[in-house]
């Protein structure tokens, strides 16, 4: 079985530990797109791991994880990783892979990337990781992959300052390089998880755009990257926050205003801990929009949502969520194409009654109180889509299903 986890927002919607959740009963992890500018967290008993390039599932230490083929690697991030990984009492060794048609991120990269985003006419804000450039250089077929390393013959073209920086990581690159495709086959009927970078409203087809990703954090990306044809993906989860967060530039019609919500964006930055993982920049905050969940869920073929931070609303007396759009006077249930349009958008908001309880020992639907339950209720008639997994706190225990995964 084939079941793949994706972000239905604009990233950081809590990915990591959903997918460290549900790794316990997986055969397999694998990560299909992205780079180090993706942070994951996962947080198990008094232990909190930061993972940028390496798959959630690594801290099972009897799981094995890959970097899939639409991956973006910065071999300098990576062995940093790991050796935190280690120190963390991971043993890591034997257990990662990497695809071989991966490619490689070189540290030039992340100085270009900064000055293409200052002369675009749509800045970006960028995290810098040179995410963007590889990215870019792989479209361009000017890349290096990390099978390109096992060809002496390839690595004779290197440029110098290539080569001085990928000769310390080659022969332990070379260790973890596998043919996905092949190797996926010893996996044929097992249960994999594949893992997604970023959010659907930042992929560089379906969401946003300019202001999106590189590479592909849709659902068909796990296909592309993750060596398999589209019609063996069994399930696809979408990962959600009870509120709505977006990291640099970019249009967010439901984000919270000081003129029309006061501190409440500050609030639920603070009570959530709404700051990047991979660059620590704070988050920009907003109420739920069920307008761009729908159409993530709509776009993605998304069999199941997962709820995740709904206890940051704990103290609330009313919790909103966006249900439509006011653009150029004019309402509307439709996620337009236009950033322009995006960006005159206005949320017209549905208000619900708070639960004023701490929901964070819950561990059925049922033991939510009922002004939580209508809440979610609501958000799978809106969106036409069960919420399967509920998360009612960062720790691994505190997480219960509601429809089955496996």
């Amino acid at each position: 079985m084939k079941v793949v986890v994706i972000g239905a927002q604009w990233g950081d919607e809590g990915k990591g530990k959903i997918v460290d959740f549900l790794a316990e009963q997986s055969d397999l992890v694998v990560r299909f797109s992205g780079g180090a500018n993706a942070g994951h967290t996962v947080v198990l008993r008094d232990k909190t791991y930061k993972l940028h390039l390496v798959p959630s599932g690594v801290v099972y230490e009897n799981k094995q994880v890959v970097m899939g083929s639409g991956m973006v690697i910065d071999p300098e991030s990576l062995f940093n990783e790991l050796a935190t990984l280690e120190e963390q009492g991971i043993t890591w060794q034997g257990r990662v892979f990497i695809s071989d048609r991966a490619h490689v991120v070189l540290p030039e990269y992340k100085e270009i990337d900064k000055q293409m985003d200052s002369k675009r006419r749509n800045p970006i804000g960028t995290t810098g990781r040179g995410i963007g450039v590889a990215y870019a250089q792989k479209a361009n077929r000017d890349g290096i992959r990390i099978g390109d390393l096992n060809d002496n013959e390839f690595l004779t073209s290197l440029r110098p300052n290539e080569r001085e920086f990928l000769t310390p990581y080659i022969d332990r690159l070379r260790t973890m390089s596998i043919n996905l495709a092949e190797f996926m086959q010893n996996y044929s009927n097992e249960k994999i998880l594949y893992e997604g970078a970023q959010g659907v409203l930042l992929d560089i087809d379906v969401g946003s755009y300019p202001y999106v990703s590189s590479g592909c954090s849709a659902a068909a990306g796990a296909s592309l990257g993750g060596a398999i044809g589209p019609r063996s993906i069994d399930q696809v989860l979408g990962v959600f926050k009870a509120y709505s967060t977006r990291v640099g530039n970019g249009p967010f019609p439901s984000e919270f205003t000081q003129e029309r919500d006061g501190d409440l964006g500050d609030t639920i930055r603070e009570i959530g801990h709404e700051y990047g993982v991979t660059t620590g920049r704070p988050r920009r905050c907003g109420y739920l929009d069920l307008v761009a969940m729908r159409y993530a869920c709509q776009t993605n073929s998304i069999d199941s949502l997962v709820l995740t931070h709904p206890d940051v609303y704990d103290t609330f007396e009313e919790v909103s969520v966006c249900v439509a759009y006011k653009i150029d006077g004019q309402e509307t249930t439709s996620f337009p194409s236009s950033a322009r349009k995006l960006e005159r958008a206005e949320p017209v908001l549905k208000k619900f009654p708070g639960w004023k309880k701490s929901i964070t020992a819950a561990t059925s639907f049922d033991e939510l109180p009922e002004n939580c339950r209508t809440y979610i209720s609501f958000i799978e008639e809106y969106t036409g889509t069960a919420v399967g997994i509920i998360s009612v706190g960062p720790d691994r225990t505190q997480t219960f299903i509601r429809k089955k995964v496996w």
